[in-house]
């Protein structure tokens, strides 16, 4: 994806049992289902962005099928049920100290300059 991929494959691992793919219907009808992973990348996508589903790029599925899954995951708890996977899968990788960037410009102030 050229938007970027929003979980890594060690993530991926830690929540891709919750979001099994659906069934097919049994006639064959229907559209084929779209990959969970790309599904779940453009939610996340919109989450981070703010952006309306309808901006959502096309890198990522339509942003119709994106949003009804993220209505049935709502309705059915499953994006508790990822964070807290996600949680537990860095605390557990973090072995170490915690590391943390801060980042700033700093300029002097000119003499006799009056505010």
């Amino acid at each position: 994806m050229k938007g970027g991929v929003w979980l890594s494959d060690g993530e991926w691992a830690a929540v891709n049992e919750l979001l099994t793919k659906q069934k097919r219907r049994k006639d064959g009808k229907g559209r084929p289902r779209r990959d969970p992973k790309e599904v779940l990348n453009g939610i996340i996508y919109i989450l981070f962005s703010g952006a309306p589903w309808h901006l959502l790029p096309h890198d990522y599925p339509p942003y119709q099928t994106c949003h009804r899954y993220f209505q049935m995951g709502i309705q059915a708890g499953v994006f508790r049920k990822i964070l807290a996977r996600l949680i537990a899968y860095h605390n557990g990788r973090s072995k170490g100290k915690p590391t943390a960037y801060i980042d700033g410009s700093f300029a002097t102030a000119k003499r006799g300059v009056r505010v």
